[in-house]
Order: structure tokens, then C-alpha cells, then sequence
């Protein structure tokens, strides 16, 4: 399931996420810059590298050790091939901007950043000796939807759903559309770890940083006020049946 849109305006202009996109857009085309070689050295200082994660934190203060925890931020916005990237956008296009009109600018951009930070150590937890780099704004934006689902439950969203080789589009609520989305990714999460038992971690999609993200989400959506009582958004497009 695709989303293409919500029926849920946003009353301010959403600069932060804007913002946000132009960013990971314009990291994007910097990676696309650099030949392999420099683009497997970029990923491995500007990523979350769990096993340096972990040497860090056993080191203490210092130099080194900020700059590794600071990839807990940089790795939001670096990402591995244009699919990766589209997707991503595409999610903080349709749910970020709603969020963001409730938080307010600035507390959204430290919700997103927070969100992001604590999902990937989700992601590291699971398996603090890999040496894959870890990368992309899902975790982040999972963040959103977490907070999403909890705020503007009955908002419905314009899904793209595939049939075979056809598509056709439905109107669904967004905790039907969301909460499928994180029982889907903490299963993908569970099957990974059983699978990890015999052969051991390997890399691939963060599926405990998407399922962190979203937990992490709603929980910081509480804290920062996002649930009190307000006027609930419309469900419906005007004049839609």
C-alpha cells in the first residue's frame, strides 16, 4: 500500500517539513556525486556503524566519540538509492505536514530529529555488533506516523493499492492504514530476529528502527502535548462520497 495523500489540511505552512526534504534531497544528489569508493567511505563516517555505536559508548567523552554519536543524527538524511529516497518523502509529505501544524515549527524539528535518534538505537539494540552501516530517514518518519495514528485516527488516506499487474486507489482511515504498517514491520522485525539465531545478523531494511521509531513517536507526541483535546480534523475530502 501506497499513500498519496490525506484529507487532513494543515492550517500553517509546513516549513520544517519542507525543509526536511529539501535537505535529503540535496544529500541525495551529493551521494550521487561520489564514485563508489567515496560514497562506501562517506556512508561508513556519516552513518550509524553499529559496532563503532558500540565502541563509542564504552570509551567515554571525547572528540571521536561525539562524532560517532552525531551520525545518530547525520544518517537521517543519507540514502541508499533513489527508491529508498522517494519512498521515504513521499511518507513525509503526506504526514508530516499535520504533525508539524500541531507541534508548532521548532518543536516538530526536535520531535523528527528525536525521533530519529532513538530509532536507530531500536536498530542498534537488536544488534550492536554489526558493521553494516545504518541509514535513511525511516526511523524518523516513522516518528511521525506513530504520532500520526494517535492524533488524526479516523483521518482517512488516498492508498494506491496494486492488483496483480492493475492499481486502484481506496480511501482508508489512518489507523487501519498506519496500524497495518507497524504490525508489518515489528512481524518483519521478529522474523529477522529468528532468522538471526542461525545466521547471524546481515544488513538490510532496519525493521526494529521502523517499529522503534513509531513506539518512540507516540510517546513524544504524548510528552510534548500533541494528544490534548483539539478540534478534530475533517475525515473526508468536501463533496466526496
Amino acid at each position: 500500500m501506497v499513500p498519496l495523500k490525506d484529507y487532513n489540511p494543515a492550517k500553517i505552512t509546513p516549513y520544517v517539513t519542507y525543509g526536511l526534504i529539501a535537505v535529503n534531497i540535496a544529500a541525495f544528489l551529493f551521494e550521487l556525486s561520489l564514485a563508489q569508493t567515496g560514497l562506501t567511505q562517506f556512508f561508513n563516517q556519516w552513518a550509524v556503524v553499529p559496532s563503532e555505536l558500540s565502541l563509542s559508548f564504552q570509551t567515554g567523552l571525547g572528540f571521536p566519540t561525539w562524532s560517532e554519536w552525531g551520525t545518530l543524527v547525520t544518517a537521517q538524511f543519507l540514502h541508499a538509492g533513489f527508491l529508498h529516497l522517494a519512498g521515504n518523502m513521499l511518507y513525509l509529505w503526506v504526514f508530516g505536514n499535520n504533525v508539524e501544524d500541531e507541534l508548532g515549527h521548532g518543536k516538530f524539528l526536535f520531535f523528527y530529529l528525536a525521533c530519529g535518534v532513538l530509532a536507530s538505537l531500536a536498530q542498534w539494540f537488536v544488534d550492536p555488533v554489526s558493521s553494516v552501516p545504518s541509514l535513511g530517514a525511516s526511523g524518523a518518519i516513522a516518528g511521525v506516523m506513530g504520532a500520526y495514528i494517535f492524533r488524526f485516527p479516523q483521518v482517512r488516506v488516498l492508498t494506491l493499492i496494486p492488483l496483480g499487474i492493475f492499481f486502484t486507489t481506496i480511501r482508508i482511515p489512518a489507523l487501519l492504514f498506519l496500524g497495518f504498517w507497524f504490525v508489518e514491520q515489528a512481524l518483519y522485525g521478529l522474523l529477522s530476529l529468528e532468522a538471526s539465531a542461525n545466521v547471524g545478523m546481515q544488513g538490510g531494511v532496519a525493521y526494529w528502527a521502523h517499529a522503534g521509531g513509531f513506539l518512540f513517536g507516540a510517546i513524544l507526541g504524548w510528552l510534548l502535548g500533541l494528544f490534548e483535546s483539539k478540534p478534530e480534523a475533517s475525515v473526508e475530502a468536501p463533496g466526496e462520497g
